[in-house]
Formats: structure tokens, sequence, C-alpha cells
């Protein structure tokens, strides 16, 4: 073949190349009929830096317009994830429709500058122009919100108990012998105020194991689960303490100065200041001359307190009993949990009434996918999400409360909200 020949060839297959790009590239211009500037890959990355006041560029200045760019590209971009108008059945992700448009298009910001970690989503809005993100966050939140959670086929399951209440009816039992709030009024009989729970549950998983020999225990304790044995000991250490209502034979000042090898681990004056040591102070005494007999005769095993009992003579255990029996004892430090009704308060300060925030920069939780709100909490407990206000709220949520205020937002009617700019004076 002829050079001029290969040369022509190789010229016409690099003009095809250039209308094959070209053609792209138009394309990308022109997603979903939307004119957007920097979409396709290969653009460059757009800025992410934002001055104050950027994030209301979604909530005022948009036409109608916009709102129909916004939506074009949207479901160009979002409904495979987000549902068809903004409402989710995918497992996981999110409502739109109805949220906050400042937070809409902080939360796109974030993601396009990787600042949340999520790769599908950092893909999703990385060549986005702000304009675009600005468009989109507005097209969601004009749309009406999901109605029931029932909407996103998004199980609820109800909210459960307070524990401080579940822990008193589960307690109900224990009244008869261990007295009204666990203070006891019948000799032999353990008081179960001022124990820390961690101590507490111990003992009552020891008893039911058998490794604490006492089978009326065992066969009480035996249908007692686990969640129920940690309810009723924050039941007993948010009681108001106060001594066993028993009488406490023995030399009470020759029973303190026996005190002196037991103040490093329960305490001076019989208050521990460790959880999984046991308090003393206001026992009942005979329950507690009991406990030293089994120490030092092998049958509750724990070679500290045996090597400890092992000089004391009977005497001594009825003393050092009668002592600490006498001594007041003291509220272990133990916060009382918030019930759901007082977070939800606490949410709403920010979130709105019932999760419908009226700030257009903070998200509305009301009508949310359930499992997406759990998610979200233990994100922020976590640190995946960053939020030093989100930080501080949810390091003290228990499983029981991400699991309640998830459910109790996810039930919560979504309301709308329209944000109308005011004139400047």
């Amino acid at each position: 073949m002829r050079r001029s020949s290969i040369t022509k060839m190789l010229i016409e297959r690099m003009s095809m190349k250039r209308s094959v790009q070209t053609l792209f590239f138009m394309a990308c211009m022109f997603v979903a009929g939307v004119t957007i500037m920097n979409y396709c890959p290969g653009a460059a990355a757009q800025s992410t830096t934002l001055k104050p006041g950027d994030e209301f560029r979604a909530v005022y200045g948009t036409t109608a317009l916009d709102i129909a760019d916004g939506k074009r590209l949207a479901e160009a971009s979002c409904a495979g994830c987000h549902g068809t108008n903004g409402i989710s059945t995918t497992q996981g992700v999110p409502h739109l429709a109805g949220q906050r448009p400042a937070y809409l298009y902080l939360e796109l910001k974030a993601y396009q500058s990787g600042a949340r970690g999520d790769t599908a989503m950092n893909n999703a809005v990385k060549f986005l122009s702000d304009d675009a993100l600005v468009k989109v966050a507005a097209y969601f939140a004009s749309l009406d919100p999901v109605q029931s959670p029932a909407t996103s086929g998004a199980k609820v399951a109800p909210a459960k108990p307070d524990p401080v209440q579940a822990g008193k009816s589960a307690a109900a039992g224990c009244a008869g012998c261990h007295g009204e709030a666990g203070v006891s009024k019948v000799p032999g009989m353990p008081s179960l105020v001022g124990l820390d729970p961690k101590y507490l549950v111990a003992a009552m998983k020891a008893y039911k194991s058998g490794q604490r020999k006492h089978d009326m225990m065992k066969s009480l304790l035996g249908a007692v689960s686990d969640a129920d044995m940690n309810n009723i000991a924050l039941y007993y250490a948010l009681q108001k303490p106060a001594r066993a209502e028993t009488p406490a034979t023995g030399n009470q000042a020759a029973g303190k100065a026996a005190t002196a090898g037991c103040a490093g681990c329960h305490g001076d004056q019989g208050v521990s200041g460790n959880p999984a040591t046991p308090s003393l102070a206001g026992q009942d005494a005979q329950y507690l001359a009991a406990a030293l007999r089994a120490y030092k005769g092998g049958s509750r095993n724990d070679e500290t307190m045996k090597g400890l009992m092992a000089s004391l003579d009977e005497n001594a255990i009825k003393n050092l009993s009668a002592y600490y029996a006498t001594q007041q004892p003291q509220p272990p430090n133990v916060r009382k949990p918030l019930t759901t009704d007082e977070w939800v308060q606490r949410c709403d300060r920010c979130h709105g009434l019932n999760g419908n925030s009226t700030d257009p920069r903070l998200p509305a939780l009301a009508g949310q996918r359930v499992e997406y709100l759990r998610n979200v909490l233990h994100d922020y407990r976590t640190r995946t999400r960053k939020s030093t206000e989100m930080a501080a709220m949810s390091d003290v949520l228990t499983e029981d409360d991400v699991e309640n205020l998830a459910a109790f937002y996810a039930r919560q009617k979504a309301r709308a909200v329209v944000y109308v700019p005011l004139p400047s004076k």
C-alpha cells in the first residue's frame, strides 16, 4: 500500500475518533436535558469552598425553571437509589422528598469534598457544578414528603420500654425477701440498694449459673433474661439508699478496727468506688456475716477474700458485719437514663417539633426510613460522621435509645415547609 494512502486512512480514523469524543462531550453537557458544565467523567472537580450564606442559595432565588432543571438531573442521577420523586424504597437509603434545602445542599457539598467518605455518592456528585447542586437540592425540597412508613416498606418496631420501669416490673417478685425498693427488712436477706449495677448483675449471674450456691436464687433467676437483669440492677441502683431495717448485734468499735484490710477494695466506711466491688455500708448484718463465712469456707470462690477471712474468728466476723450495717449507704455513680420522650424533647430543639425542622440547614427526621435513622446515629457515635454537637448527643445513647428514637421519628407525619424570603429594608 502506498504511503500516501496509509496517511490518508490514519487521518480519517483520527477524525472519526475526534467526532465520537465531541459527541460524548456534547452529551455530557446536556444530561437529561439540563445544561451542566463539568458533569461528565474527566472534567475538573468542583471547588468545595463555601462562603457564609452560600447554603441559602438552595432556599431562595430559584425559579420554576431551576426546579425543572433540578428534576431532570435528579431523575437521571438520583432516582435509582432515592426513588421516584425522592421517596426511597431501598434499605438504608434516605427519603429526600421534602427535605430541607440548605441541608441537602451542604450534604451534597460534603460528599463532593470526600468528607463523608461514601464512594458511591462521591462519584455521583463529584463532577456536578455548584449550580447543579443548588438546583437538585431545591427540587427535592419542593416535593411533598413521605406520608407514612408504609409508603417505603420500612418496618417500624414498637418502642422498647423504659429500662427503669421495666426493671421495677421485673423486680416485683423480689420485694418479699429484699424489701420494697431493695431495703431489706428480713434478717439474713441482703439489701439491694447502694450497689453498682455491674456488681449486682454479676451476682445474679453467679446465682443463676450455680457459681454461688443458693438453690432458691438459682431457681428464681433461671427464667430471667440478661436484659431483665440489667434493668433490675439499674432500678435498684437508682433507689434512695437506706440502711437495712434489721438488727446488727456485735461490737461496732471492734468491727471498725477489723476493717483496716477492707477499705482498699470496699472503700472508706464501706462505700465502694469500684463498680465491680460491692458497697457494704448499710447492708444487713446477718447476710454480711454469712457471706464472710462462705468466703472463709470456700463455698464462695474468691482467693483474695478467702485469704483475708482466714484470720477472722466468729466474733470478728460478727463485729465487722455490725460495723458496716450501721454505716450510711450512698448512691452509686449511675446516671438515670432519659426516657424516649425526654430524648425527643432534646432532639426537637434543633430538628423541630416531632422532627419537622423549620431551619433550612437542619434535616427533618419525621417520616424518614427507620433503618437509615438508626445507621446515622451509629455513624455519629463512631465518628464516621463528623459533628461536634451530634457526637456529644449520641455518645450517651444506649442501643435501646437509638432504636427507640429511630422508631419514634419514622412514625411521625412529615410536613413540608415553604421558605419565603423577606424583602430587605
